[in-house]
C-alpha cells in the first residue's frame, strides 16, 4: 500500500513539473521552428507567407532574426541574444503573461513635431508626424546583470554589432551601434532570462543592415490542429534546404530529461516495492507453516497439491490487490489534497515561480503503478504457495 502510494505520487509531482516547465517553455517557443539547414540567414522570399497560411491549421506566421550582440546600459556590460520579431509573436506565444516589470510593448506611436526646409520659402516649416519608436523586452536575468528599470525612460540600451562585410574591431565603421528603450521585463526561465532582449523585427533589421534576410519563421497553429500533420505539410512546402521542428525537437535535449528522470525515479521505487513485497513471501510461509496440519487433513481429504497452492496463492493476491487499490486510492487523495490547498511548499529561499509543488495526474500512471504492482505480488504469492507446500508434503509424505 505505502509502495503503491508513493509511486503515485511521485509520478505525478513529476508530471506536474514537467507540465510547468513544458508551459514556461511554450511561453517562448512556438509550436513550430523553419530554419535554414546550411548557414544561419536565408532569404525572405525564399518561402511564403501566403503559401505557409494556405495550410489547414496555421494561424500565426512570424519572421525573426535572432543574433548575438554586445550591450551597454549605464556603465554596464554584457553580451546576450537579441531575438527580433514581428507583431504576431506575442499573439502566437503568450510571453505577455510572464512579464514581471513594466509591460510587453515593442513599438508605439507617437505625435511628435519635426522641423523641414522648404525651397520656396525661407526659414522652417513645422509638421506633426506620427512617429514609431522600438522598446525591448528585457529577460530577468539580463535586467539584473545590467541595471535595467523600465521605469528610466530616459535611459536607453545600446546595441552593438559587426557590420557586414567589416573585420577590423580598430574602425569605428567596423561596428554598428543603435539605441533602444526598454519597456518591460520578463520572467520565464533562466536559459531565457539571462540571455535574451526581445525587439521589434525592423529595429533588428536596421541594426544588421539587411531588408530580406531572416534566421528563423516561427509558426503558430489554430488549437485542436494535428501537429504532425502541419508539419509534414510545411516540410513538403520548404523542402530539402529547410529544417523544421516542432516545440518538443527545438528542446529536444530538456524534454528527454524530463522523461528519463520521471521513469528513473519509477524504476527505484519499483525495487523498493519489491523489497517491500519480501514481506508477502515472509506472511505465506509463515501461514502456510502455521496450518501444516490442516494442510495434512485437507490432503487426506482428496485435496490435491494444485488446491492446496491455489488456497495460500489467492490470499497473497488478495494481500497484493488490496493494498495496490488502497494505495492508489490515498495516492489519488493526497494528490487531490496538494494540488486543492498546497499542503507541501517548495523549500527555499528562492523566487519561485510557484509556492507549491506541482502536481499533475495521469490515467496511464496509475495503470503502470497497478500493473507493476500486480506483478510484483503474483510472483510474491506465487513462490511461497509452490515452494513451501511442495517441499512440505513431500516430508509428510516420506514420514507416512
Amino acid at each position: 500500500m505505502i509502495g503503491t502510494m508513493a509511486l503515485i505520487i511521485v509520478l505525478s509531482v513529476f508530471n506536474g513539473l514537467e507540465q510547468l516547465v513544458v508551459s514556461l517553455y511554450n511561453s517562448f517557443d512556438a509550436e513550430i521552428k523553419i530554419t535554414v539547414n546550411e548557414g544561419k540567414y536565408f532569404n525572405i522570399n525564399d518561402i511564403s507567407d501566403a503559401d505557409l497560411k494556405k495550410i489547414k491549421g496555421v494561424k500565426y506566421v512570424t519572421h525573426v532574426i535572432e543574433e548575438n550582440a554586445g550591450v551597454i546600459y549605464k556603465d554596464r556590460k554584457d553580451v546576450i541574444t537579441i531575438k527580433g520579431v514581428d507583431s504576431d509573436f506575442v499573439k502566437m506565444t503568450g510571453i505577455d503573461s510572464m512579464i514581471i516589470d513594466g509591460s510587453m510593448t515593442l513599438q508605439k506611436d507617437y505625435m511628435d513635431t519635426v522641423t523641414r526646409t522648404t525651397e520656396y520659402k525661407k526659414g522652417d516649416s513645422f509638421f506633426v508626424e506620427n512617429v514609431q519608436k522600438n522598446f525591448a523586452v528585457v529577460g530577468q536575468g539580463v535586467a539584473g546583470k545590467l541595471g535595467v528599470h523600465p521605469d528610466d525612460y530616459d535611459k536607453t540600451i545600446a546595441i552593438y554589432v559587426p557590420r557586414r562585410g567589416k573585420y577590423s574591431t580598430n574602425d569605428p565603421e567596423a561596428i554598428n551601434q543603435l539605441n533602444i528603450i526598454p519597456s518591460g521585463v520578463f520572467a520565464i526561465e533562466q536559459d531565457f532570462d539571462s540571455h535574451y532582449i526581445i525587439v521589434p523585427l525592423r529595429f533588428t533589421k536596421e541594426l544588421f543592415e539587411t531588408d530580406t534576410s531572416l534566421t528563423a519563421i516561427e509558426i503558430g497553429l489554430e488549437h485542436g490542429t494535428n501537429l504532425n500533420d502541419v508539419q509534414q505539410e510545411i516540410k513538403k512546402l520548404v523542402g530539402n534546404k529547410f529544417d523544421v521542428k516542432n516545440r518538443f525537437q527545438q528542446r529536444e535535449t530538456l524534454y528527454k530529461i524530463l522523461s528519463s528522470e520521471k521513469w528513473a525515479i519509477y524504476l527505484i521505487l519499483s525495487f523498493i516495492l519489491i523489497i517491500a513485497t519480501f514481506n508477502i513471501i515472509g506472511s505465506l510461509t509463515m501461514l502456510i507453516i502455521d496450518k501444516r496440519d490442516d494442510i495434512t487433513i485437507l490432503h487426506y481429504l482428496g485435496a490435491d497439491n494444485n488446491q492446496i497452492k491455489k488456497i495460500f496463492f489467492y490470499e497473497g493476491i488478495m494481500i497484493t490487490l488490496s493494498g495496490a487499490v488502497t494505495g492508489l486510492l490515498l495516492g489519488l487523495l493526497i494528490c487531490w489534497a496538494q494540488q486543492k490547498f498546497g499542503l507541501v511548499k517548495l523549500s527555499g529561499s528562492g523566487n519561485f515561480i510557484i509556492k507549491y509543488y506541482p502536481v499533475h495526474l495521469k490515467i496511464m500512471d496509475f495503470v503502470y503503478v497497478f500493473l507493476t504492482v500486480f506483478i510484483i505480488g503474483w510472483f510474491a504469492s506465487w513462490v511461497p504457495s509452490r515452494q513451501v507446500i511442495k517441499r512440505m508434503l513431500n516430508r509428510q509424505i516420506q514420514e507416512v
